[in-house]
C-alpha cells in the first residue's frame, strides 16, 4: 500500500478507500471468491492510477447486470469488439464511484435513462484478459458488477458498441455463453429473485 504523508498522496490513496470498502463487504458476503477480490485490492492498493484505461498493464471498470421488473430477464449487449454476449459496462475513465461508471455505462449502452441501483453493494467481481488489438497491448479488466434495474417496458436503443442487445431470460443465458462468470451472476441473481418473491 502506498504510504505519504503528503496532502497530494494522501487525496490519492482517499479516493481508493470508498472501492476497498466495498471490495471487504463483498468479502465478507462471498468467502469462497477470496482469491480474485485479493487481487483486486492489490492491485488497487499498487497503482495509484488503477482507475484509468492508461494504465496498459490493467484497470478497474464498471459493469451492469440490468434486470427487468419481474427480475427474470437480464439486458444483454452482444459486444461488437470482443464477438461475445456480455453485461453492459465500460472503463472508468479515472472515476473512482465504480457504481456510477455501471449506471453511465448502462444508460450510455442502452439508451434506458431511467436506471437505478437495487444495491449499492457489490454483485460481483471477475477479472479477465482482454486480447490486444491494433495498438492496444493485451491487459486484464478488474470488474466490479453491480446489480441494476430499469422501469417496466423500458426501450432500448443498440448503441456503436454492440452487435445487438436483448432481454434474456436467465434460464436461457447459457444458450449464448459458457462464461463462468456470468454463470454465476445467473445463479445470483436466481438467488434474488427467489428471495424478493418468497
Amino acid at each position: 500500500m502506498l504510504v505519504s504523508c503528503g496532502r497530494k498522496n494522501l487525496s490519492i490513496s482517499m479516493h481508493r478507500n470508498p472501492t476497498r470498502e466495498l471490495l471487504q463487504n463483498y468479502l465478507s458476503c462471498y468467502p469462497e471468491e477470496r482469491e480474485v477480490v485479493e487481487k483486486m485490492l492489490k492491485f488497487l492498493d499498487s497503482h495509484i492510477d488503477c482507475f484509468e484505461r492508461s494504465l496498459t498493464i490493467g484497470h478497474f471498470t464498471g459493469s451492469a447486470w440490468v434486470m427487468d421488473s419481474s427480475h427474470q430477464k437480464v439486458l444483454l449487449t452482444h459486444h461488437r469488439k470482443l464477438d461475445k454476449w456480455l453485461q453492459l459496462g465500460g472503463h472508468a475513465d479515472g472515476d473512482s464511484n465504480l457504481l456510477n461508471v455501471a449506471l453511465r455505462e448502462a444508460t450510455e449502452e442502452s439508451g434506458i435513462e431511467k436506471i437505478s441501483a437495487i444495491s449499492q453493494q457489490i454483485f460481483d467481481v471477475d477479472i479477465h484478459l482482454i486480447p490486444a488489438r491494433r495498438e492496444e497491448p493485451a491487459h486484464y479488466h478488474y470488474d466490479v458488477r453491480f446489480l441494476l434495474a430499469v422501469p417496466e417496458q423500458a426501450k432500448y436503443e443498440v448503441s456503436d458498441e454492440s452487435h445487438d442487445l436483448a432481454w434474456v431470460p436467465l434460464n436461457e443465458i447459457q444458450r449464448l455463453t459458457s462464461e463462468p462468470s456470468m454463470l454465476r451472476m445467473v445463479r445470483k441473481s436466481a438467488h434474488y429473485a427467489h428471495h424478493q418473491f418468497d
